[in-house]
């Protein structure tokens, strides 16, 4: 009966494999287990499989999901592909793969060793010199570096297909930082979530002891004296492929995001430029290559890396997952010379086998080589990012015989490798169930007697038949991977315990990630505060009609001169001679302004419009990733969806225009209100919180400065002033209070004074006091900072003004001169605290006392 329903898709799905397929044993018959998998897709149908791969996708991006492609011309990071058919891998099988794993894994760990230390393999002539000391990945510096665990290469990833002898052949080394653990989590994740029904007749081992054995063996990594290491999770920052993964994997993992530049070296120790002192850090989780760790000592130009690391790292000062140097074990040609080294090393035979590989440095396997190119796959021993492998097969007779010239001009950088049909598994394409090439990528972390194996892995598939294209550069498809069992797992999840849990140390708030925060507030603002201003001057656009040919009422080119000072974007409609002090009343652009005032939208190019800020604030968000959860990132999907919206909207039609600006502003006010209810308060919710009050108080005084500095008729200025409360949303209570009657002195009360009112410049000036106050102290713990005082005077200079002074005019040129110049005064306030706020916490200016006091007791771990 089983075999019935099940017919369709896998009977369909037969019919279409041409080589050895994951479905089929060795005699052609259906695994059992694929059996059931095929059973419970043929059940979910499909139509409904390809809903569920729409809500895969979905998610995916709700989560934030990415893989950055370098070079790509695109405005956006690439979506992460996760086909909803897992691969699937027997227990049994597993076990043996799992030998010829743990295996390899010891072996590198031994040639790592012997390459930086004694080198026995290279003076017994196993491994040819030319192969190790005229590779890029071998770095000089790094000879005398030996870390205290017993295993140098602690995390290792290998990437494995199934050969035509059926059993699983090793494609490549991943070692100097492996990446892939964090996407094969969520892929798991995911896949729970969508398609539940896949996991009620199917028994497949857990991931997460992988990920506590890391936890555990990095917790073994800490200086002696310290039980609870403070680590670090090292990133090249946001332009790199796996930076979601950077993000992910360190949230998950409880340890603090970093990038080359939120790090110090100091007195031989390693520290965390934190907002609040400097944190000595003990163990650093490395996702940089090798070459870009240390510009003291290895790339010179490197402004990603940690200048002096690589002596800290000697010292035993900080430990390194995984120490530069290991690259060397990428090399594709030390592939041909794995078996001799195992036995030599290890004294016994390889248990997983290689991909037949030839390294061309020999003129017995050059000439092979040679001859043999149209059945070879040729590659560089330096992997190096502009060298694709290339397919002898592919080329014609010309070709050929111009990579036997690149051949021979330097034999030794090039390895070939026998091209060899590796196996198919499902994969749902285009809506129906197609064989793709497969290759899985496993992992593996030390622990203190060898290594742990995680129970699954990373699965890619090519997207295109017949071609072994797996990689994500090149458009690979991923897969959830599962170790299938006869039975459940019998596994009790152990977290990791600190042995004391009074010393543990809290995620630090990087200097560079306040940073970000603080100007994510102020750019958040900077863009509702343009949107609402724009509204407003649009809603007045349509409802006043223009006369005199086409010349704007007074009250509309104050506010259009106002939204150029606002923005910053001169000339604008100030024109000109705006920069010298003097108003310039540009005609031409008053009879059509709609034209610059679009432009102030959907620009990408034009600094200070709503989409140029809107990117900006994106970008400024991605760097602080780890900050957000799902409810955020869908919010932030949103924003994205409305920058591509004003980007594209039809601009002649002003109402889809308002249209979208409403959505904007309904996102941001989301995104505001979701961080204000999840974020913790801490330094970084005090930073975000005083970016978001000084852009705020800026805002205010640049508008109602620019409109009320000189004195209208009395009708003009009277729309001013309901523009202006409307602009801060307090035109509402201005009319509850003093009914209809507009008047300055009032409005300046109102907008001034007002201590209850979310908009008002007392109100924010408070705010801003007490979120500086609730900053550490870096220098003088009992003192006002620089911030404070600045703040504190101009909260001061407000509550004592007289609205019946401010109001005061020059009868010769009706210039409000005491309204001017206490609301310049009070702008050149704020603009110092954010400028003190830089100097404090983003640059490191001044020396914290921790370092200070370190530099004096060279005998205390204590920071």
């Amino acid at each position: 009966m089983i075999q019935d329903i099940s017919l369709g898709l896998l009977q369909t799905y037969k019919e279409k494999i041409n080589s050895y397929d994951e479905v089929l044993d060795q005699n052609g018959e259906v695994k059992p287990y694929w059996q059931g998998l095929f059973d419970t897709l043929e059940s979910i149908g499909i139509n409904e499989l390809e809903l569920r791969n729409q809500e895969i996708i979905k998610k995916l991006k709700e989560n934030g999901v990415t893989y950055n492609v370098y070079d790509s011309n695109k405005e956006s990071n690439r979506a992460w592909k996760l086909d909803p058919i897992p691969f699937l891998i027997h227990e049994s099988e597993w076990k043996a793969i799992e030998k010829g794993l743990l295996q390899r894994a010891r072996l590198l760990d031994l040639i790592l060793k012997d390459f930086y230390g004694e080198q026995l393999l290279i003076k017994n002539g196993i491994i040819p010199p030319e192969l190790v000391f005229d590779n890029s990945g071998f770095l000089l510096p790094c000879f005398d570096i030996r870390q205290k665990h017993n295993n140098q290469l602690l995390n290792y990833a290998v990437d494995l297909a199934r050969g035509p002898d059926g059993k699983m052949w090793l494609l490549d080394n991943r070692t100097q930082a492996p990446s892939g653990a964090g996407y094969t989590l969520e892929n798991r994740i995911v896949m729970s979530k969508v398609i539940p029904e896949l996991n009620k007749k199917t028994y497949r081992k857990r991931l997460s002891p992988y990920f506590t054995q890391l936890q555990k063996t990095v917790d073994t990594l800490g200086n002696n004296n310290n039980e609870n290491p403070n680590v670090v999770f090292l990133t090249p920052g946001p332009g790199n492929e796996t930076y979601f993964e950077h993000v992910y994997l360190s949230s998950y993992l409880g340890y603090t995001l970093v990038q080359g530049n939120d790090l110090v070296v100091r007195d031989g120790f390693l520290w965390l430029k934190s907002i609040d002192r400097l944190e000595r850090v003990d163990v650093i989780i490395k996702r940089l290559d090798d070459e870009w760790c240390d510009p003291l000592e290895l790339r010179r130009d490197s402004l990603l890396g940690i200048p002096g690391l690589l002596q800290v790292i000697r010292l035993g000062n900080v430990t390194v997952v995984n120490p530069p140097g290991t690259s060397v074990l990428e090399n594709y040609g030390l592939m041909a010379f794995m078996q001799n080294a195992c036995k030599f090393l290890l004294n016994e035979p390889l248990l997983l086998n290689s991909v037949a590989t030839w390294w061309c440095g020999q003129t017995k396997e050059l000439n092979f080589v040679l001859t043999n190119l149209p059945k070879l796959i040729i590659k560089k021993t330096n992997r190096k990012q502009g060298f694709r492998s290339i397919y002898g097969r592919l080329l014609n007779q010309d070709e050929l015989e111009n990579l036997k010239n690149l051949i021979l001009n330097n034999p030794k950088d090039y390895v070939a490798q026998e091209e060899v049909s590796l196996s198919t598994t499902p994969a749902f394409i285009n809506g129906t169930i197609e064989p793709r090439y497969a290759a899985i990528r496993a992992f593996l972390v030390a622990t203190a007697d060898g290594y742990k194996v995680m129970q699954g892995g990373l699965t890619r598939s090519s997207a295109v038949k017949d071609k072994f294209e797996i990689s994500n550069q090149l458009g690979g498809i991923s897969k959830d991977t599962w170790i299938i069992t006869d039975a459940p797992s019998e596994y009790v999840e152990r977290s990791v315990e600190r042995k004391n849990s009074n010393n543990q140390l809290n995620n630090s708030l990087t200097s560079r990630n306040a940073e970000n925060l603080f100007w994510l507030g102020r750019l958040c603002e900077r863009t509702m505060a343009l949107r609402s201003f724009l509204k407003i001057i649009l809603s007045s656009l349509n409802e006043n009609v223009t006369k005199h040919h086409n010349k704007q009422p007074e009250f509309l080119v104050v506010l259009l001169k106002s939204l150029t000072h606002l923005t910053q974007t001169y000339p604008g409609f100030v024109g000109k001679e705006a920069k010298d002090g003097e108003e310039f009343d540009n005609e031409a652009i008053f009879e059509n302004p709609l034209a610059e005032l679009l432009l102030l939208i959907n620009d990408p190019t034009k600094v200070g419009s709503v989409v140029y800020n809107i990117q900006s604030l994106l970008r400024t968000i991605n760097q602080v990733s780890e900050k957000w959860n799902h409810d955020t990132r869908r919010i932030i999907n949103l924003l994205e969806d409305s920058l591509f919206v004003l980007k594209k909207t039809d601009t002649a039609n002003i109402n889809y225009v308002n249209h979208a600006l409403d959505k904007l502003h309904i996102r941001l006010f989301s995104f505001y209100g979701n961080i204000n209810e999840t974020l913790p308060r801490d330094n970084g919710f005090y930073l975000l919180e005083t970016g978001k009050n000084i852009e705020r108080i800026l805002s205010l005084i640049s508008v109602f400065r620019s409109t009320f500095n000189f004195k209208k008729i009395e009708e003009e200025e009277a729309l001013l002033m309901e523009a202006i409360l409307e602009n801060h949303h307090l035109l509402a209570q201005y009319r509850n209070i003093y009914k209809s009657h507009l008047s300055l002195k009032a409005v300046i009360n109102m907008v001034f004074l007002e201590t209850n009112l979310p908009y008002t410049l007392a109100y924010l000036l408070d705010t801003l006091v007490d979120y500086l106050s609730k900053l550490p102290k870096t220098n003088e713990p009992n003192r006002l900072s620089i911030a404070e005082k600045s703040a504190l005077e101009a909260s001061t200079i407000v509550k004592l003004i007289d609205a019946e002074t401010l109001v005061q005019i020059d009868e010769d040129t009706q210039f409000r001169p005491q309204l001017d110049e206490t609301l310049s005064k009070v702008f050149e306030l704020i603009c110092n605290v954010s400028t003190n706020l830089a100097s404090l916490y983003f640059n490191h200016s001044v020396m914290q006392h921790s370092v200070l006091d370190t530099l004096e007791n060279r005998d205390t771990d204590e920071i």
